[in-house]
């Protein structure tokens, strides 16, 4: 496993809310991350469709994980901005989120995220986001 790939994995797993939420981190790449996670009612909304603000969130992982694959080892990722567009009802059994830099930069990256549903052997496109992420350093609560 590449230095790069077992950060970003460690730091993963120090999240909660992506604990919470059941979502898995399973493709690490230099610029590409790929994070899955079931179908769980408690994370729907009204109509029983996954919450918008839930894939907008591991959307929002996976984009951060994404950029901080190309970081030096004592740098860590904030997102400073992110657009999301609700493309479908998220309706599946297992959804997708990846997350690919656009952009990379020493302070500054541009991510493009993408959610997909999966539901019996069909795959659909719900969501897109483009997120701008901060590189941080030099900060107590950076851990690699």
């Amino acid at each position: 496993m590449e230095a790069f790939e077992k950060r970003v994995r460690e730091s993963f797993s120090r999240q909660p809310a992506m604990a919470t939420m059941g979502a898995a981190m399973v493709e690490v790449r230099q610029g590409h991350v790929v994070i899955e996670m079931d179908h769980d009612d408690k994370l729907t909304q009204q109509h029983g469709f996954l919450h918008g603000g839930v894939v907008a969130a591991v959307l929002d992982s996976a984009c951060g994980y994404a950029a901080l694959t190309l970081l030096p080892a004592d740098a860590g990722i904030l997102t400073i901005e992110f657009k999301v567009n609700l493309l479908a009802p998220a309706k599946g059994k297992r959804f997708r989120f990846e997350g690919e830099v656009v952009k990379p930069g020493r302070t500054i990256s541009v991510v493009d995220g993408v959610a997909h549903a999966i539901r019996d052997g069909e795959t659909k496109r719900i969501a897109t986001m483009t997120a701008t992420m901060m590189t941080v350093t030099g900060r107590d609560d950076v851990k690699d």
